[in-house]
C-alpha cells in the first residue's frame, strides 16, 4: 500500500513552498513532528534549497566511532543484511547511525549508494536536523519513536527525491544507542516499510539486551568461579544421585584426592565415615553444620569440620546438595583469636636492668630462636607467663596460637580432657560431638603449662607420650591426631628434687628440661624495685588521667621490703596506694603496714618526745598505723559492699590475712 497518493504529494509540495516563501504552515496535512522540525530549521536559517551534508567526520574520528559502537554494529549488521535482501534492486538502502545521528553502516545497491554520495549520505556524515534539515533519522533522535519522512516533508529540496523510515534502537539502560533507517525513492514510499524498520529495531534492541545479560552472567560466573577456586574452605556440589559434579582445589587438598577421582564419585563413598549425615542430605531431611570429620590421605590424616545443605528445585524436588569443608587449623585459629589465646607481652615489656633479670632475658631470647622445650622456674609473681609470652612472640611460631593452662587450677580428673580432648560419650557430662584438647588448639603455636609440678603422675605419662610421638588421641577415641606444638612449662618448685623424690617423672623432666631459665625474685634484684614501682604508678596514672608524686619516705620503705609476692605484689600495692591518696601524692600512709614495718627498717619517728624520757614513742606510731589500717579496711568494705575478695586484692593481702585483721580490729 502506497503511503501517499499523487494528490497528497502535490499538496505537501505546495505547503512546503508556502512555508519556505512566507512561513505559512498548514497542519492539516503535515504531521506535527514534521512541522515542528520545519520551524526549527527555519529558525536557524538552514538553506532549504540545499541538503548536502557538510558535517562529515575525519577518517580517524570515523574509526573511533566505529570502535566505540562495534558491539552494536555486530548485532545490527545481520538484521540489516536480511532487510536489504527484501529491497535488493529496488533503489533502497539500509542505514545504521549512532546516537548522535552519524552514519556508521550502509547496505544497498551500488548505483543507489553512488547516488547517495551526491548529498554526502555516506559513512561518518551527520544526518542531524541542524546539519541536513528534516529527515527520519533526525526526528527519530528527537522523539524517540519510529517515523517516516517522504518527499516534500523533507525541509531541504535535494531530499524531496527520497523517502526514509527510521526507528530508534535502545540499549540495556533505556537510552537510544543507534537508529535504523531505510531510504529509497520517494515514489516507492510504503507504510509497511516503517513497520518493518520498527520491528527490526525492536529485535536489535532485544538482542542487545540479551547480549548484555549474557555478558553480565559471564562476568558473574567468572567472579563466582574465582571466589570458588580461591576460597579457603573446600566446596563440593553433588547432584540428586549423590555424584560429585563440582569441587574446588582446597576440597581436593583436604580430601587428598585428585580431580579424576573426585569427579563423578559418590559422596557416600568419599565421606564413608559420615554416611548417615550424607544420607540425611540426600533424603533432604535436614542440613547440618560444623561436624568434625577425619579422613586418611597420602599426606597423612586430615581433619576438618563439614557442613552440608540440600538443594531443591522450583518444584521442591531434591536437585543435589553442597558440602563445605573447613580445615581444622582454620577453626582453631578462629577460636584462639576470639577466646583471647594470643600474646600481649614482649621482652621489651619486662621491667628491670639488674644483672639477674638481664641474664634471664638473655637466656630466654636464645631459647626463643629454637623450638626446644623450656622450663621457667621462679617464685609466684615473678612474671613467668610474661616470659613465656615473650619467648612465643620472638619465636617462629609468633603467628600461631599461645594457649596457657594452669595445671594446678584444674581438678586432677579433668586435666586429661583439658589437655588431650575427648570424644562424645567418653565420660559422664562429655559434650555432644566431643571437644578438642589444648594440644590440638595450640597446634602450630605454643602451649604454656603453668604449675607443671602439680600435674598428677598418671597425666604425666600421657604428656610424655604426646611430647615423644607428637601425636595425641582424645579420651574415648582411637583416632591419632598429629600435632605441632612447642611446650613451655613454669613452676615455683624444684622439679629435679621432685623427680628424685618420685613425685615427678624423671623421664618427663628430662624431656622438658632443655632450657631451664631461673627468673629471680624481686628481693634478689633490689635495684629494680623502685623502677617497677614508678613504672606501675605511671601506668595507672595514665589510665586514670592524672599524675602521681611519691614521697621519699615511700621509696625508702619499698626498697627495704622483701616483696614475697614479687612483681605482682608491687603492682597491687601501687594500685592500692593510688586509690587511697586524695591529692595524687603517695605518702607512707598509703602503704600497707607490713611494708612500713618491714624487718631491717625502723619505724618512722615523730618529732615529739616523752616529757620525762625524751625518747620517741614507737608504740604511739604503731597505734596510729593500726588506726589508719582499721579505717582503711572499713572504707574499702563500704566501697566494695562487703566483698572480701575485692578488699583483699586492693590491700594486696590474702583473704586469710584479711580475716585475721577483721578479728583484730573487731570489724563485723
Amino acid at each position: 500500500m502506497v503511503s501517499d497518493n499523487p494528490i497528497s504529494i502535490i499538496s505537501k509540495d505546495l505547503i512546503w513552498k508556502k512555508f519556505i516563501s512566507n512561513g505559512e504552515l498548514e497542519n492539516r496535512i503535515i504531521l506535527p513532528q514534521i512541522s515542528d522540525s520545519w520551524v526549527r530549521c527555519s529558525q536557524i536559517d538552514l538553506n532549504p534549497n540545499d541538503g548536502k551534508c557538510l558535517n562529515v567526520l575525519e577518517y580517524s574520528d570515523v574509526h573511533m566511532m566505529l570502535e566505540k559502537n562495534q558491539d552494536i554494529i555486530d548485532v545490527a549488521k545481520p538484521f540489516m543484511a536480511n532487510i536489504y535482501e527484501f529491497f535488493r534492486n529496488s533503489g533502497f538502502i539500509v542505514v545504521l547511525s549512532d546516537e548522535n545521528g552519524y552514519i556508521m553502516e550502509r547496505f544497498g545497491d551500488a548505483d543507489v549508494l553512488t547516488s547517495a554520495k551526491h548529498i554526502h549520505f555516506v559513512q561518518g556524515a551527520s544526518w542531524r536536523e541542524e546539519d541536513v534539515g528534516t529527515n527520519a533519522i533526525a526526528i527519530g533522535l528527537k522523539t524517540g519513536a519510529p517515523v517516516q519522512v517522504s518527499g516534500a516533508e523533507h525541509y531541504c529540496r535535494k531530499h524531496h527525491w527520497w523517502t526514509c523510515s527510521a526507528a530508534p534502537i535502545y540499549g540495556y539502560d533505556g537510552r537510544i544507542v543507534a537508529l535504523l533507517d531505510i531510504s529509497g525513492p520517494a515514489q516507492a514510499a510504503y507504510s509497511h516499510t516503517l513497520a518493518m524498520v520498527a520491528a527490526a529495531a525492536n529485535a536489535i534492541t532485544m538482542q542487545i539486551g540479551i547480549q548484555q545479560k549474557n555478558y553480565e552472567l559471564s562476568l558473574m560466573n567468572k567472579r563466582l568461579s574465582s571466589i570458588f577456586n580461591t576460597m579457603s574452605d573446600g566446596v563440593i556440589f553433588f547432584d540428586r544421585l549423590g555424584k560429585v559434579r563440582e569441587f574446588n582445589p582446597i576440597a581436593q587438598k583436604i580430601l587428598g584426592k585428585t580431580g579424576n577421582i573426585l569427579n563423578g564419585a559418590s559422596v557416600q563413598t568419599i565421606f564413608k565415615g559420615k554416611n548417615q549425615l550424607i544420607q540425611t542430605l540426600l533424603n533432604g531431611k535436614e542440613a547440618y553444620a560444623d561436624v568434625e570429620f577425619f579422613t586418611d590421605t597420602e599426606m597423612g590424616p586430615s581433619r576438618c569440620v563439614i557442613s552440608g545443605e540440600t538443594i531443591f528445585d522450583k518444584q521442591g524436588c531434591i536437585n543435589g546438595g553442597v558440602i563445605i569443608l573447613r580445615p581444622m587449623e582454620k577453626v582453631h585459629n578462629l577460636v584462639n583469636r576470639f577466646s583471647g589465646n594470643y600474646t600481649t607481652f614482649k621482652f621489651s615489656d619486662i621491667i628491670g636492668k639488674s644483672a639477674q633479670i638481664s641474664e634471664a632475658i638473655r637466656q630466654a631470647s636464645l631459647a626463643a630462636a629454637t623450638s626446644s622445650n623450656v622450663i621457667l622456674r621462679g617464685e609466684s609473681g615473678t612474671g613467668k607467663e610474661m616470659f613465656a609470652q615473650a619467648i612465643h612472640c620472638r619465636s617462629s611460631r609468633r603467628n600461631g596460637p599461645f594457649i596457657a593452662v594452669n595445671c594446678g587450677a584444674i581438678p586432677r580428673e579433668l586435666i586429661g580432657s583439658e589437655l588431650f580432648g575427648y570424644e562424645e560419650g567418653a565420660f559422664t557430662g562429655a559434650k555432644r560431638g566431643g571437644r578438642p584438647g589444648n594440644f590440638e588448639l595450640a597446634s602450630g603455636g605454643t602451649l604454656f603449662l603453668d604449675e607443671i609440678g602439680d600435674m598428677p603422675l598418671e597425666q604425666q605419662v600421657a604428656l610424655l607420650r604426646v611430647l615423644q610421638e607428637k601425636k595425641v588421641a582424645r579420651l574415648g577415641g582411637n583416632k591419632v591426631i598429629p600435632i605441632d606444638v612447642r611446650v613451655i612449662c613454669a613452676t615455683n618448685k624444684d622439679l629435679n628434687r621432685l623427680a628424685a623424690n618420685g613425685t615427678f617423672r624423671q623421664d618427663l623432666y628430662y624431656r622438658l628440661n632443655v632450657f631451664t631459665i631461673e627468673i629471680p625474685p624481686l628481693r634478689d634484684r633490689r635495684g629494680d624495685i623502685e623502677m617497677l614501682f614508678r613504672y606501675f604508678i605511671e601506668q595507672i596514672g595514665s589510665e586514670q588521667g592524672c599524675k602521681y608524686t611519691v614521697e621519699a619516705e615511700v621509696l625508702e620503705c619499698i626498697n627495704c621490703y622483701d616483696w614475697p609476692g614479687n612483681v605482682r605484689q608491687v603492682h597491687n600495692v601501687v594500685e592500692r596506694a593510688c586509690n587511697l591518696t586524695e591529692d595524687q601524692n603517695i605518702s607512707i600512709a598509703c602503704l600497707p603496714p607490713e611494708i612500713c614495718c618491714s624487718p631491717g627498717r625502723e619505724l618512722p619517728m615523730k618529732a615529739t618526745h616523752h616529757e620525762n624520757t625524751g625518747v620517741c614513742h614507737y608504740q604511739e606510731i604503731k597505734s596510729e598505723i593500726s588506726d589508719k589500717e582499721c579505717e582503711e579496711i572499713k572504707v574499702l568494705l563500704a566501697k566494695e559492699r562487703g566483698n572480701l575478695s575485692k578488699v583483699a586484692t586492693t590491700l594486696g593481702i590474702a583473704r586469710s590475712t584479711l580475716y585475721r585483721k577483721l578479728k583484730k580490729y573487731a570489724i563485723e
